[in-house]
């Protein structure tokens, strides 16, 4: 998880991030009975704020859920504070939709501080005793919870617009955002090397390069995702690391290395080029004070010869078997997926699982650049094999480092 300075000067794009109660009040004003009428009046999670369920009593309710899944909540049914697995302040532009989730509602987000990994070590220590409602966290951490029988079932708002491919079949975990591999490097230090800004992983093995080059480590989710996309970008696949090793190797010679807190390392000039997802070297460029805007680019990588270069890795959420507060969490779902809130997401440089229904920000790189490198991975094979993957990087990268 990056750790940015949020001092300074306040531009339009850290006010939009770093205000949430503005933007939550905003973002208030603009989930109410338009939205509403344009659902049929079932609501799109956040979209029926103002709906007051006409009841005769001063008491609130919102239509939720999608299909045979609607059901009324009122705010009877709410907790003072909802506690999700990490929904935290500092990553994915929580900070924003927290903050407008409790304008809208009323209920507090309780900020959590921890990774995915985290999150379902907790979630399978509390097996039948939870005091959160959710997971939330990386996609195949979420799968392993629902392997692992920890979820339930749920189809909020919005979830028949999200790709099939990105949520179960039995609606227990469903993706409400993606991170795509990107190469961030030091446009400044390119400049004083004479090297030209990098398009494909190709590009990276030039010495002037790799000799500060940095990848996170396997146990990563940026770190294995990237390790994947240059995989699949020489021709390997899950069942196939050659390709992998073979690049490393390559870059090896020239100094690159595994090596985590990559962001500070990047911004202190100690490395020049780092795979990160592109959430990442987005919020470094625009949102980190102790780097200039204009030294920082963002790529997308391409296969050496064009095409396929960058997983798109999706984060979800998932409802918890018999947690506390379904009604609260349910509200919390659609709100998530509602447009309103895939859009804040797309503010903080996070791409929602709805982004081809809405404008990416003009500070993300071009949309060709996604729609030419891109690629995605089967996230019920990779649940499968993710271990025996991770534990065979460890045994066989060349680079030092791999097991910080």
């Amino acid at each position: 998880m990056a750790d940015h300075n949020q001092n300074g000067p306040v531009s339009r794009r850290k006010f939009l991030i770093a205000n949430g109660t503005v933007a939550g009040a905003a973002l208030a004003g603009c989930l109410g009975d338009d939205e509403n009428e344009e659902n049929g009046g079932n609501g799109t999670g956040g979209g029926n704020g103002n709906d007051g369920g006409a009841t005769g009593s001063d008491t609130e309710t919102w239509e939720v859920g999608h299909g045979d899944y609607q059901t009324t909540v009122s705010e009877d049914d709410l907790p003072d504070e909802l506690f999700v697995y990490a929904v935290q302040t500092g990553w994915s532009n929580w900070d924003a939709v927290m903050d407008a989730f409790e304008d809208e509602y009323g209920v507090t987000l309780h900020d959590d501080q921890r990774t995915s990994g985290e999150a379902l070590s907790n979630i399978r220590a509390n097996a039948g005793n939870q005091d959160y409602s959710a997971y939330n966290g990386f996609y195949p951490t979420g799968l392993q919870a629902w392997e692992d029988g920890f979820t339930t079932d749920y189809q909020p708002a919005g979830w028949d617009q999200v790709p099939a491919d990105f949520k179960t079949d039995d609606n227990h975990v469903t993706a409400t955002r993606q991170m795509t591999i990107a190469i961030n490097y030091r446009q400044d230090v390119y400049e004083d090397r004479g090297v030209d800004e990098p398009e494909t992983w190709e590009d990276l093995k030039q010495p002037e390069i790799a000799q500060d080059l940095a990848l996170n480590v396997p146990g990563a989710g940026a770190g294995l995702n990237a390790m994947l996309s240059i995989n699949h970008a020489y021709g390997g696949d899950l069942d196939n690391l050659d390709p992998l090793f073979e690049y490393l190797e390559e870059i090896g010679e020239s100094g690159a290395r595994h090596q985590r807190n990559l962001d500070r390392q990047f911004t202190a000039g100690e490395i020049s080029t780092y795979a990160e997802f592109d959430f990442g070297g987005l919020s470094t460029k625009y949102n980190d004070d102790d780097i200039a805007e204009e030294d920082v680019g963002v790529v997308i990588p391409q296969a050496p010869g064009g095409g396929e270069g960058a997983v798109a890795a999706p984060y979800g959420y998932a409802m918890l078997d018999d947690a506390p507060n379904p009604e609260a969490c349910k509200l919390f779902m659609d709100f998530v997926l509602s447009e309103d809130v895939q859009q804040m997401f797309f503010d903080g440089f996070v791409r929602p699982i709805r982004a081809d229904e809405l404008d990416a920000p003009d500070e993300f790189p071009p949309d060709e650049q996604y729609e030419a490198a891109t690629f995605e991975i089967d996230q019920v094979e990779l649940l499968e094999k993710q271990e025996d993957i991770v534990s065979e990087i460890i045994d066989r990268s060349p680079l030092p480092g791999v097991e910080a």
